[in-house]
């Protein structure tokens, strides 16, 4: 089932973030995860063209998220896809970095925008010493790549000051928020368009 769970939740996707642009200012991307099996479909990238059509959403605004096995295991196939992809304009991450079987000659040839290290290693910091040396060598590399940084599964303020320090970029995790429903999510985080505003300091006329 997971080419039709993947496939509505990539509508569904696009289908918020229409809508929160349509309300809000701008936020940035919204990040999806894609299946392997998704990556593996003929009609992707026609799939991807079409969503951004009907939701009028600008490619940069959406990010997908490809899972370092998944890539590893690929090659070649993984690589035309991701390229192709890049191509389109969307924001490419890999996901989990560190957990698969990296080859960096390998990974300097993938389109990417960000690398998201995984929560496993971020859980032991700052105590961890050997969390701490494989978190500060993958922000190193990811930061030599010119690429984004984010940390997954920051839960205390002593991790997040730890990954400021290092100059990690950015974190996701329980410390900013547990998950939310969308609507939740707009109205904790994102600002109101001015325009939904009624203007009390509309020009009226001289007396």
């Amino acid at each position: 089932m997971i080419l039709q769970i993947g496939e509505w939740v990539l509508e569904t996707a696009c289908q918020q973030l229409h809508q929160g642009n349509r309300a809000y200012d701008v936020f940035g991307s919204l990040s999806v995860d894609l299946a392997g099996a998704q990556l593996r479909q003929p009609n992707l990238l026609n799939r991807i063209e079409q969503l951004l059509t009907r939701y009028e959403l600008q490619p940069e605004c959406l990010q997908l998220e490809i899972t370092e096995n998944f890539i590893m295991s690929q090659t070649e196939e993984a690589l035309s896809v991701l390229h192709r992809l890049k191509t389109l304009g969307v924001q490419l991450a890999i996901d989990d970095f560190g957990t698969g079987y990296s080859s960096l000659s390998y990974l300097k040839r993938l389109p990417l925008d960000s690398l998201k290290i995984d929560q496993s290693f971020v859980r032991g910091l700052p105590e961890d010493p050997h969390d701490v040396a494989i978190v500060r060598a993958i922000i190193a590399l990811g930061r030599s790549m010119q690429l984004t940084v984010i940390a997954e599964g920051v839960e205390t303020v002593e991790q997040q000051q730890f990954l400021a320090d290092e100059g990690c970029e950015q974190i996701q995790g329980y410390i900013v928020s547990l998950p939310l429903r969308p609507e939740e999510f707009c109205s904790t985080f994102l600002r109101m368009t001015v325009s939904d505003f009624s203007d009390s300091t509309a020009r009226k006329p001289s007396l």
